[in-house]
């Protein structure tokens, strides 16, 4: 069935990659969005648009907020929605406190459906229309993930966490099951669809050297498949990865030479890297996620946004939840700018929204298909209300500049500011009050 919608409204995206996106953005203050078939199919002037094309308003949508591509979150884990806000631990406390216990209730096939619904009904609610997701080690817990994903036709990253060691029983598996059930997934979910998979070694120290290395043979024979993991979180498990791999130059050297550093890899967190290891995620055109509300409620340092993008690495944003304490991209956007005024640095609002986009789907390689809203990509786009409550209103009211809007919208902002959130045109999320 064919479908087809004009869209009406103030329009920003960011048309190409750019290390400067302050100076490389897109904006209609009256634009026009045409979707057909679930692609966009026009992006110009709505004077130009209408010029061309005799219409009733009746056959258009009027937009009065703003129009974005939709947000993609770099790294996220669905099973740990219901422990989000969890009281008074770091990074190792945390898992075998919180994570793994909950983890462990996806050994139920129902209870995994039942999530991986409302996380994908929540990511859209908070206007991300990608991200991509660690499930749990059990594999249907991606199955579910991605069925949930597939009633919306939504391009979702998905992996089946493999761990080996340093976890509880029922949580772990072995370098071969590991590797046959993540085998299995990958035939059967990767581009069924718009489904895309992720091998997901947890962190190094979950991980033996051999199923690192078996991790790696499924990335040699599916080359186009993503590689997800941890890396260089927190100060005390750099030095138990340097205490379990005492032979590895650094923490990246143990993804490096078990095969597992490529163009496709996407590590979270990176907030203590060196410079050697900096240059050579550069070199690799590898992508690192920036989990700002996550670091900052575990403690576990301030992520130097300027130096990782000066040096020349892929950014993306992510949310990290649970750890993380917001699905809002907008709301660790403004995590993301305290951390970089921690640092004597100021985050700019075009960088945010960049890397919330286009910025992040360089780093997944889809620039073609999303973060953008060029004819031919898939219509992906959210619609974002300045207004949406009373504080925000007033600031953005006082605003003297796109930028200055921008910005107020990236700090004070949440879920609260998406009014409609759409997937291939399907309007997949609509706010029906303002919140007051």
């Amino acid at each position: 069935m064919m479908t087809f919608s004009i869209h009406r409204g103030r329009i920003l995206h960011f048309p190409r990659p750019t290390s400067a996106p302050e100076h490389n953005y897109q904006y209609f203050s009256d634009g026009i969005l045409v979707v057909r078939d679930g692609l966009i199919e026009y992006l110009g002037e709505a004077c130009d648009f209408l010029a061309e094309n005799r219409l009733n308003s009746d056959d258009i949508i009027h937009h009065e907020g703003l129009i974005l591509p939709g947000f993609i979150d770099a790294h996220v884990h669905y099973a740990q929605v219901e422990m989000i806000a969890s009281y008074g631990e770091q990074l190792f406390d945390w898992l075998n406190n919180y994570t793994f216990p909950t983890e462990k209730k996806f050994i139920d096939r129902y209870y995994a459906k039942q999530q991986a619904e409302f996380f994908i009904a929540q990511l859209f609610a908070h206007g991300t229309t990608t991200a991509a997701v660690f499930a749990t080690v059990h594999e249907h817990s991606v199955d579910m993930f991605f069925e949930a994903a597939e009633q919306y036709q939504a391009r979702m990253i998905c992996g089946k966490v493999l761990m080996d060691r340093f976890c509880p029983d029922t949580l772990r598996d072995n370098p071969k099951l590991g590797y046959w059930q993540s085998k299995e997934l990958i035939e059967h979910w990767h581009h069924n669809g718009r489904n895309l998979y992720a091998v997901t070694p947890r962190f190094a120290p979950t991980s033996t050297p051999q199923q690192l290395q078996q991790a790696a043979s499924l990335l040699r024979e599916y080359p186009d498949v993503y590689m997800q993991t941890h890396l260089s979180e927190n100060l005390n498990e750099i030095k138990w990865v340097k205490d379990l791999f005492p032979t590895s130059r650094d923490y990246l050297d143990v993804y490096e030479s078990a095969g597992l550093l490529t163009e496709r890899s996407i590590f979270g967190h990176g907030v203590h890297l060196c410079d050697s290891e900096l240059k050579r995620l550069a070199a690799n055109n590898a992508t690192v996620a920036c989990c700002p509300s996550s670091n900052l409620f575990l403690g576990s340092g301030l992520f130097p946004f300027h130096h990782i993008k000066d040096v020349g690495v892929n950014i993306a944003f992510a949310s990290d939840i649970g750890a993380g304490t917001d699905l809002s991209l907008l709301a660790n956007l403004a995590d993301a700018y305290k951390i970089c005024q921690l640092q004597g640095k100021s985050l700019n609002v075009f960088d945010s929204l960049y890397h919330s986009t286009q910025g992040a789907a360089v780093g997944l390689k889809l620039t073609d298909k999303i973060g953008n809203l060029n004819p031919g990509t898939e219509a992906d786009f959210i619609e974002v209300n300045p207004t949406a409550f009373p504080m925000l209103q007033q600031r953005v009211e006082r605003a003297t500049s796109l930028e200055s809007e921008l910005f107020a919208v990236t700090t004070l902002g949440d879920e609260r500011v998406i009014n409609r959130t759409y997937v291939m045109g399907k309007c997949v999320f609509e706010r029906t009050t303002k919140t007051e």
